[in-house]
């Protein structure tokens, strides 16, 4: 796969690593931007990453209320102090999280919030709907992997394409306030509603 430039200054942005370095982990992880962050920390180069081990206990809770209270949203995120707590660039990754929520609807955190039976539930549909356009058995479970992965990407908070800009995930967003913040930043938990959804759900 080709490194562009624009791949590059995204990395660089993410985690402060270095011109070569971001392209030499962007040729190890063939162009991959999370295995390319995962290079760089293990070779303790990712400025970001560096700071994931860190205490995050400050922050804010963002309120945020669309469609004349159609949608309301909350979302907490952490920092390290107080001081970047009330900084601007801290409340404005603060404000785009809970707009994305509002926005983009995810329902979970991380990937290891989903329970196994809604992995399982998606799976079978995947597995059924193969089968239904008559792909060929040897490759049903590749198909099956790849839908799972689309459904991630639209229900996983930091897994999901910032609605402001589409070459971006936003895990990517969170990782270049890292980087620019200089602390860890950490997204605690959301909630969203909407009027007039079921209770149940």
């Amino acid at each position: 796969m080709e490194i562009t430039t624009e791949m590059i200054k995204e990395l660089r942005a993410a985690t402060s690593a270095g011109v070569l370095d971001c392209r030499k982990a962007l040729t190890e992880a063939d162009g991959d931007f999370q295995k390319a962050v995962d290079w760089l920390r293990e070779k303790g180069m990712a400025t970001a990453a560096k700071r994931a081990d860190r205490d995050a206990s400050q922050g804010a809770v963002e309120l945020y209320s669309h469609g004349e209270g159609r949608v309301g949203v909350m979302v907490e995120v952490n920092c390290e102090s107080d001081f970047v707590a009330r900084s601007e660039k801290f409340r404005e990754l603060a404000h785009e999280l809970a707009l994305q929520i509002a926005a983009s609807a995810p329902q979970y955190l991380s990937e290891e919030e989903i329970p196994a039976d809604v992995l399982e539930h998606e799976s079978e549909i995947a597995r059924t709907r193969a089968k239904e356009e008559g792909k060929p058995e040897n490759i049903i479970e590749k198909i099956v992997q790849g839908r799972l992965d689309k459904f991630k990407d639209e229900v996983i908070l930091s897994r999901q394409t910032y609605i402001r800009d589409d070459s971006m995930t936003i895990e990517q967003l969170i990782l270049q306030a890292v980087a620019a913040i200089g602390e860890n930043i950490i997204v605690r938990r959301f909630q969203r509603w909407e009027l007039g959804e079921s209770l149940d759900n």
